[in-house]
Parts: C-alpha cells; sequence; structure tokens
C-alpha cells in the first residue's frame, strides 16, 4: 500500500513536471469524450421532449355523413374489442360543434349556418407502440364500415422518436470510434515514457524489481491522465449547457415553455469518468505489455 501510494504521488509529479503537455493531453481526450456525450445529452432532452408531447397519441376516426346509430355502435363494438386499443371515446356531431364554438371564437359565424357540417367522431387511444405500429393501426381502422378519414395526432412525434433511435446509434458509433482513438493517444503517451525510462527500467531489473512493480506506475499514469479527460470533458459539457441554458430561456419565454436542457445525472456523470479511466488504463496497458518486454538489461 506504502509503494502504491509513493508510486502515485511520483506519477502525479512526472505528469505535471510538463504542465502545458499535461494539460493539452487532458483538454484533447476531454474534448473527444465531450463530443458523444454531449449529444447524448441532446437526445436525452429531445426524448424526454417527444415523450412529453406524445404522451397520449391519438387516432381520430372521422365517420361518413350517412352513418346511422347502428353503424356507430357496431364501430364502437369493433374499436372495444381490438387488441391494439387501450379506450374509445365517441364525440357525437352537436357535441363536436359546440366544442369548435367555445374554442375557435366563432359562435356567431357557427351560430348562422343552415346545418351541422361536422360529422361523429371516434377518438381512439392506442396502446404504446412503435410508430411503424401506429401507422399499420391508423391505416387497419381507415378500412372500418363508415370510417371515412382515419388521422394519427402526434405522428410527428413518433416520426421524430424514431430519428432520435437513430440518433442514439450514430452516438454510439462516434463514441466507439473516438473510444480507439483515446486509447491510442494514451497508448502513444505511455511507449515514449517507456522509451524515455529506459535505462531506468533496465536497472529496476538488474536490481530485481518484477514486471509488475515496473508497470504499475505506468498504468496508474494512464488511468490518472483518462480521469483528468473524463473530468474535463464534464466540465466542457456543463459550461455548454450553461450557455445554451441561457439562450433557450429567452427563446422559451417568446413561446410561454419552459424548457431547458437537462445536465447529466450522477450516475451517468459517475459513468463518464469511470469510463474514462478505464480508457486510460486500457492504453497504458497495452502499451506497457506492447513494449516493457523488449526492454532487457545489457
Amino acid at each position: 500500500m506504502r509503494h502504491a501510494l509513493a508510486q502515485s504521488i511520483d506519477v502525479l509529479r512526472r505528469m505535471f513536471s510538463s504542465p502545458l503537455a499535461a494539460f493539452l493531453n487532458v483538454l484533447v481526450i476531454g474534448i473527444a469524450l465531450s463530443l458523444p456525450t454531449g449529444m447524448y445529452v441532446v437526445l436525452n432532452n429531445a426524448q424526454g421532449l417527444v415523450a412529453q408531447i406524445s404522451d397520449t397519441p391519438q387516432i381520430s376516426l372521422f365517420l361518413s355523413m350517412n352513418a346511422k346509430t347502428g353503424d356507430v355502435d357496431a364501430l364502437r363494438n369493433q374499436l372495444t374489442q381490438h387488441s391494439a386499443i387501450a379506450r374509445v371515446e365517441f364525440v357525437a356531431r352537436n357535441q363536436a360543434l359546440e366544442q369548435l364554438k367555445q374554442s375557435s371564437g366563432l359562435a356567431d359565424v357557427i351560430g348562422g349556418l343552415d346545418h351541422n357540417p361536422l360529422p361523429d367522431a371516434f377518438v381512439v387511444y392506442p396502446k404504446p407502440g412503435e410508430a411503424k405500429a401506429l401507422d399499420a393501426l391508423r391505416s387497419e381502422l381507415a378500412k372500418f364500415p363508415k370510417v371515412e378519414l382515419a388521422q394519427l395526432d402526434s405522428a410527428w412525434a413518433y416520426k421524430l422518436e424514431a430519428l432520435l433511435k437513430f440518433g442514439r446509434t450514430a452516438v454510439l458509433i462516434l463514441a466507439s470510434l473516438l473510444s480507439l482513438a483515446l486509447v491510442a493517444i494514451t497508448f502513444n503517451t505511455i511507449r515514449l515514457q517507456i522509451l524515455t525510462r529506459r535505462d531506468e527500467i533496465e536497472v529496476s531489473k538488474l536490481i530485481g524489481a518484477t514486471n509488475g512493480f515496473i508497470r504499475r506506475p505506468f498504468l496508474y499514469f494512464g488511468a490518472a491522465q483518462g480521469l483528468l479527460g473524463g473530468i474535463m470533458a464534464w466540465l466542457i459539457i456543463s459550461l455548454s449547457l450553461l450557455l445554451l441554458n441561457h439562450q433557450i430561456k429567452a427563446l422559451s419565454e417568446l413561446y410561454a415553455s419552459q424548457f431547458v436542457l437537462q445536465p447529466l445525472s450522477p450516475g451517468d456523470s459517475l459513468s463518464l469518468l469511470l469510463f474514462s479511466l478505464y480508457l486510460g488504463w486500457l492504453g497504458a496497458w497495452l502499451s506497457v505489455a506492447r513494449y516493457l518486454s523488449q526492454i532487457e538489461p545489457r
């Protein structure tokens, strides 16, 4: 334990012996990690907004003007027995006209009509499902007897949800590629350190130091560099969200909204730091495994 602590202190001393180089390495790692993580934060916020908007999708079924009471009852039975439908609400044409009068502000104009132009309608609340399933259900209901038009409300939100799934896949690919790049950065950094300390490593082996003992400081260095890069990424994302929310607040006020971008959760923040630490450690381990065995006392 004492040796490990001493090696950790020595690693930090070596890391900050060239503060500018250390800062640039950490900054590069932080920027690389902040790109996929920032996209993940934006997608999470967009997902929450879509879920809020499209919480209760509806399919509106407008009936033919010649639909009779028996037709309405038969259609209601078909809808209530459908396995993909949670509940059904019937809106009579007179009720729809009264609602239009109250909501449109055109009561005088509507009152002057010779007849009610609105049809009877059913509001169908489907069970939760994907956008394709909802579109298929809408197409199926449009073929029911006496249904003149079937309209899926919030269809755009479900299409946006499908787009967000595509975005998450893109984030995963980007994160994978940048992770490989970060491993390569750490790999090269540790390789240069091994070559720089070649004489020191040879002397250590001459006096009986094991490969594990020699390997440990390099692993600590890689893990510390990765962790600092994760902290830098967290700071970049937090500052970016702060600046963006300042602009979003002014925009939201114009639309009487309270939408703000939510920051990384504590769990996501911890995952970011642990992942960055692991990438640094992995790059160091690969580099040490590749080059340390090549150095033997002469």
